[in-house]
């Protein structure tokens, strides 16, 4: 039929024969002008519902993929977004970026990994060095940069958007949190349950917002399970898997052993097992453990981890989905809770009596 715009001079395969599909056949394909395919492509307001389905429905069909040069020139962006990070966590950091990844790619935006030292004297000169270089449009903060003080500021006076991962009270303005405290909680009253009375606890590096709250919660939990904390069950890991063995052996060699660990990581878990089993001990029947992340070493290792799940990769999708709205008008960005939950598993059991 004449009427229809697929059997046009436009038609997909019209297009694609044509050679490379341009902004004009999306828009003669959605019936729309160029500028309204624009505003979709850059996710602009002021769009009805249903000429934004539609011209995504044109985009889909034609395959069609923005230059990244023409579309900084139009909205005057780089589509560029960066990941700060510096935690020994891989696990932990995997997640995170595979989140942020998705969002990135819903919206087609770039993602440009940057690892630093969070304990580097010029880590704030780096990062300008990084943002002037590469002119990205907003930055994604990890733990522990998500609250330093000086970096922050600094973004601040640049002007330049960001979202933190789990940020202290006090630095959350754009990005995701998890009730760590309640969590950190639930997973002592677990353990308490069981009947354990002696429940160490590795802590996590003192600058990331996470061992501050998970320590109030193993304190919690000791408290409504009415046990007396005791500081030589606690003891300052660094969210590693050699900290958490490094921890466990100390916690071994005391005259009354615990007989659980709640590590504040899931990778300071798998240390604290291998450490119990090479001194011929076993987990559970002789000592419980537990972490907290749910990342995927929490399954891959025997016994399989008593730990929480915080949803990591989403967390590091919703913080970036802020992040962009934030960058595309300002003062939309917020802070988003997300859940947790327990996952019990094999690595803790009833205390031996």
């Amino acid at each position: 039929m004449s009427g229809d715009r697929r059997n046009g001079p436009h038609a997909p395969d019209a297009a694609r024969s044509a050679g490379r599909v341009r902004i004009q056949d999306v828009a003669a394909q959605a019936g729309v002008s160029m500028k309204t395919v624009s505003r979709v492509l850059n996710q602009e307001p002021n769009v009805s519902e249903p000429v934004r389905l539609r011209v995504e429905a044109a985009v889909q069909e034609l395959r069609y993929r923005p230059l990244p040069s023409a579309r900084m020139l139009a909205g005057n962006r780089s589509y560029l977004v960066a990941m700060l990070f510096d935690n020994p966590s891989s696990n932990y950091l995997m997640e995170i970026e595979m989140g942020v990844l998705d969002a990135c790619q819903a919206r087609h935006y770039n993602l440009m990994l940057a690892p630093l030292e969070y304990d580097a004297a010029d880590i704030v000169a780096k990062v300008e060095a990084l943002v002037a270089q590469s002119q990205v449009d907003g930055l994604v903060l990890t733990p522990p940069l998500t609250d330093d003080a000086a970096l922050l500021q600094r973004l601040r006076e640049l002007d330049l958007p960001h979202a933190g991962i789990s940020a202290r009270e006090p630095n959350r303005r754009i990005g995701v949190v998890v009730d760590e405290v309640q969590a950190a909680s639930e997973i002592v009253d677990h353990l308490v349950a069981l009947g354990h009375t002696r429940i160490a606890h590795i802590q996590g590096h003192p600058a990331h917002g996470g061992s501050s709250w998970r320590m109030a919660g193993y304190q919690q939990g000791l408290q409504r399970g009415g046990l007396a904390a005791d500081p030589a069950l606690v003891v300052e890991g660094a969210f590693s898997y050699d900290s958490g063995y490094a921890a466990t052996v100390r916690l071994l060699a005391l005259p009354e052993p615990p007989t659980a660990i709640f590590a504040a990581n899931d990778d300071m878990a798998a240390g604290a097992i291998c450490a119990i089993c090479e001194r011929g001990l076993s987990v559970p029947a002789d000592i419980s453990v537990c972490g907290f992340d749910d990342t995927p070493i929490s399954r891959q290792i025997y016994p399989a981890l008593t730990t929480v799940r915080q949803p990591s990769r989403e967390m590091g999708r919703l913080a970036t989905l802020e992040l962009l709205k934030e960058i595309r008008e300002r003062g939309t960005g917020g802070v988003v809770e997300v859940g947790y939950a327990l996952q019990l598993r094999r690595s803790t059991g009833p205390v031996r009596r």
